[in-house]
């Protein structure tokens, strides 16, 4: 007996595809509809489960994902199929078809959509045959997931102790059915960076999809798998076999190998599996923290299958230091390309990626960080200033992680200290921006120190480019702009003075009378008196 249960606030679609799929050749018996959320949750009470469920994603009363979180919860045997009217998920239809769900484009064919619900029948049923195999693993599948879950990750966090009979009595607190003779391989998944940058919608989307592309391609290698979603882009696959040969070796590479395909086709991302060693429960908390040990350390490689085996962790190539006298002289001439170049030649570099672990690429990243500061520094220009931008301290961070993304900030830093240190060396450039800056703070006190920050400078830099180009300090040019503003709009508005004041920057109107007369040997209302008589 199969149920399928129809979710769709539109009446007209939901009766209509009631009416035009062929239940009985796809092996369903009963038919149900909800036209919203809380409908459907009612089917869910019943001691009779549902099998499928085909939904709409957007109803009034509640989103499809919300119901599906709520589904996995109480009836995690549920399969679920996703109808959408957003084309823009087309990237998520191809990549869902590998988990236990998918997303159709309404309006869909029904001869797709007749395929996709037979797809979804034969997977509960072949995850029926599974279960069956391991004594334990029927009970674990059973069992509540999110219990389950929570049991694996107190053992990580060793709020159960790591010791068999802490382990074992916890357990059965929990009535988890446990065994100590079952054996494990835990699967390390670290999401290293996505290509496209993706709105909150899109992105719960793709980690339902990654989760259950790990799931149909790696938890069914097992006789019980279990997926723990650890931090941000990181997922630990708990993978337990009845027995271990080279047999369930080589599938697990074959199947680790086809979800990194995957997951780089279609979710626009670069990752790594890191597949631990054969271990008990108890054992799982320092696997995994050396599994994340060997995450850290590999800079160098993306998009690969690595093993815990010891040797990649003691593994030191000794390699030469980066030449830095060099590429100083590249930075000091400007040759932005050559100097790239090198640096990514010597951090892609086959005997350098091999021994490169995250240690020395901090020690890098600090090498690039002193030699970009002092060039600028001879340029009087504030380094800290110049990149402190969002953009900018989000590359630096992440530039330690991965030679790739080190060799994007080295790419960045450098192109935009040569194009500053350019703008420096042509003076009036920088006399340009100062002036255009006091012109559109006319109306505000700004200082020195102020403009000088706006455009990265040493004040006292700053004053020197100054005094060389116009003669004048930066302050003398601030209030000579000022009173040059007061003396136009004296002569060709009405404004009242008090208001031109205020429209050059003088809070106080005395004192910009005093200033305005010692600039012009008359105050403000005598000025514009003689203007007018002219």
């Amino acid at each position: 007996m199969t149920r399928l249960l129809l979710v769709d606030d539109e009446v007209h679609a939901l009766e209509g595809i009631k009416a035009a799929v062929n239940w009985g050749r796809l092996g369903v018996t009963e038919v149900l509809t909800a036209f919203d959320i809380h409908q459907a949750k009612e089917f869910f009470t019943e001691t009779v489960p549902v099998d499928v469920m085909l939904c709409d994603i957007e109803m009034p009363l509640g989103s499809g994902l919300e119901l599906l979180e709520w589904v996995r919860e109480r009836s995690p045997d549920t399969e679920s199929i996703f109808l959408t009217c957003h084309a823009d998920f087309h990237y998520a239809k191809q990549a869902i078809q590998l988990g236990s769900f998918d997303y159709l484009l309404k309006p869909v064919p029904i001869p797709e959509l007749e395929n996709v619900i037979a797809k979804a029948i034969d997977k509960k049923k072949q995850e029926s045959k599974k279960s069956e195999y391991s004594q334990y693993g029927q009970y674990w599948i059973q069992h509540q997931p999110l219990l389950v879950e929570r049991f694996w990750l107190d053992i990580l966090n060793r709020s159960i102790p790591a010791r068999p009979e802490s382990i074992r009595q916890a357990a059965e607190e929990r009535n988890i059915p446990f065994a100590e003779q079952m054996i494990f391989v835990p699967v390390l998944i670290e999401v290293k960076r996505w290509h496209k940058s993706f709105t909150v919608r899109d992105e719960k989307i793709l980690e339902y999809a990654l989760r259950n592309s790990a799931e149909e391609l790696l938890l069914r290698l097992g006789s019980y798998g279990q997926l723990l979603p650890l931090n941000k882009g990181s997922l630990l696959a708990i993978l337990s076999f009845e027995q271990w040969t080279e047999v369930e070796a080589s599938r697990l590479r074959q199947n680790s190998d086809a979800f990194i395909r995957s997951c780089r086709q279609y979710f626009y991302c670069d990752l790594n599996v890191y597949v631990g060693l054969i271990t008990r429960a108890h054992e799982m908390p320092s696997v995994v923290d050396r599994l994340q040990a060997l995450d850290r350390n590999n800079v160098a490689l993306d998009n690969q299958v690595l093993y815990l085996d010891g040797k990649q962790e003691a593994r030191m190539i000794p390699f030469s230091e980066p030449e830095l006298k060099d590429w100083a002289v590249l930075l000091r001439e400007g040759d932005k390309e050559k100097l790239v170049s090198e640096i990514t030649r010597y951090l892609e570099g086959p005997s350098i990626a091999s021994g490169l672990d995250a240690k020395r690429l901090h020690h890098f990243h600090q090498d690039i960080l002193q030699l970009v500061y002092s060039s600028l520094q001879s340029k009087g220009i504030q380094a800290h200033q110049l990149f402190s931008d969002d953009t900018s301290v989000e590359m630096s961070l992440r530039a330690s992680r991965s030679v790739r993304d080190m060799i994007v900030w080295a790419n960045h830093i450098i192109a935009r200290s040569i194009e500053y240190m350019r703008a420096v060396e042509r003076s009036e450039t920088v006399v340009d921006r100062v002036a255009a800056y006091v012109v559109s703070q006319m109306d505000k006190s700004i200082t020195r120190d102020e403009i000088a920050k706006h455009v990265y400078l040493n004040p006292d830099y700053l004053d020197r480019i100054f005094k060389k180009e116009t003669g004048l300090s930066v302050t003398e040019f601030v209030y000579r702009e000022r009173m040059t503003v007061a003396q136009r709009l004296l002569s060709n508005t009405n404004l009242p003075v008090h208001a031109i004041a205020i429209q050059v920057g003088f809070t106080n109107f005395s004192h910009f009378s005093r200033m305005f007369k010692k600039h012009t040997n008359c105050n403000p209302l005598e000025y514009r008196r003689e203007e007018q008589t002219k």
